[in-house]
């Protein structure tokens, strides 16, 4: 669909005059004042490409029509058209607009289409630029959380229910947007593929680690943190990992002078969250394991483990969850995109895929590689 050219003045014969100008070239849209040029973005942010507005309007001058356009819909490229070309105006538009474009009255019809031609380039370079970034950032999460979802079943698992409480959390706190604190909980522990198989299972059974193996687990947060940084868009999700181990009075990794507010707050909520589940992962109740965080003074934000002990719910349990009818299939039935119901193990007990996990193509090829090695399960157990 063409994006629209909106034109914002106060005079309704001038906007006449542009519209009949450039209607030809262009899908033009008129709105007569600042108010009812807010009031067209509003209703339909993405529809409109360039945003051409006048100086001198009743009740809303341009800069501060602009400006609040820059908030309603960020990705419209801002031009000015005004008679009134001192250079306070043309800053004051510049820093609180962000125009691309400053046009002095008269401005001939030629001239104007040229200059909407130009911010039609530039809308069109910066929506290429974003959706290029989030196809990449999404396909790299995907990657990564398939990664670990291979490396490691179980925290996998783990992993997707501190993304699920992790949103529950920040609902309660009025965090608006959650996307960051949700892919920081699911990668939290990312850099856990680095750990050897052998000693993962020994930390799992609660056996001794030596200082070197215990040394791996303590810079598990960093591994995962340098992973990200190398990803479009994902710098303040590592940030959040690198720091997800750091004590709110700021001893912990890692080690640099970091305390309070100052940690990032998406790893505070990691914190408090990941060493709940680990408690209650031990066998603890909730209260009890409340009760043992509350003892470590210095180690929380206090008012992020206040919020999370008013949450009935803050804990994802599979039985408080509700139970989804399932289907018992072969595994030549199984195909990817089945929802697993129950865990997938090999004929000696070995876990391979998690309850809960989609099937991929990665997690199928996985799948009949322990098939033909050493035979799996059956029957498996997928949504119905």
């Amino acid at each position: 669909m063409t994006k629209k050219i909106l034109l914002v003045d106060d005079e309704p014969n001038l906007l006449a005059a542009l519209q009949r100008a450039l209607r030809k070239q262009f899908s033009i849209e008129i709105a007569c004042g600042g108010a009812a040029g807010l009031a067209a973005l509003k209703e339909a942010p993405t529809a409109y490409s360039v945003v051409v507005s006048d100086m001198r309007m009743p009740e809303m001058n341009g800069v501060q029509f602009l400006a609040q356009v820059k908030e309603v819909a960020p990705d419209v490229v801002r031009m000015m058209l005004t008679g009134n070309a001192d250079q306070t105006t043309a800053v004051e538009a510049i820093n609180h607009g962000s125009i691309f474009r400053f046009l002095s009255k008269p401005c001939t019809p030629e001239r104007l289409a040229d200059a909407v031609m130009a911010a039609i380039r530039q809308h069109e370079l910066i929506t290429a630029e974003r959706e290029l970034l989030e196809t990449t950032l999404r396909g790299s999460v995907k990657v990564l959380t398939e990664i670990l979802a291979l490396a490691d079943p179980r925290a996998f698992g783990f992993a997707e229910m501190l993304r699920d409480n992790m949103r529950r959390l920040a609902e309660a706190m009025n965090v608006k947007e959650t996307w960051e604190l949700e892919v920081a909980a699911m990668l939290s522990g990312i850099g856990i593929v680095t750990i050897p198989p052998e000693v993962l299972l020994r930390s799992r059974e609660g056996q001794p680690l030596s200082s070197e193996e215990q040394e791996m687990f303590r810079r598990i947060p960093a591994v995962g943190g340098t992973l990200l940084a190398q990803i479009p868009r994902l710098q303040g999700v590592s940030r959040m990992l690198t720091c997800q181990s750091k004590r709110f009075d700021g001893s912990g990794s890692p080690d640099e002078p970091l305390a309070g507010g100052a940690i990032p707050l998406g790893a505070r909520m990691l914190k408090v969250l990941w060493d709940l589940a680990e408690l209650e992962g031990r066998g603890k109740t909730h209260s009890s394991s409340l009760e043992q965080m509350r003892a470590r003074s210095g180690w929380y934000d206090p008012e992020i483990l206040d919020r999370v002990a008013a949450l009935e719910q803050i804990l994802a349990l599979a039985q408080a969850a509700p139970v989804k009818p399932s289907q018992a299939i072969s595994f030549r039935q199984l195909r990817v995109g089945h929802i697993l119901r129950a865990d997938v193990q090999t004929r000696d007990g070995i876990l391979i895929v998690a309850t809960g996990n989609r099937v991929t193509p990665a997690l199928m090829e996985r799948l009949r590689n322990f098939l033909q090695l050493s035979g799996i399960r059956e029957p498996v157990y997928v949504e119905a």
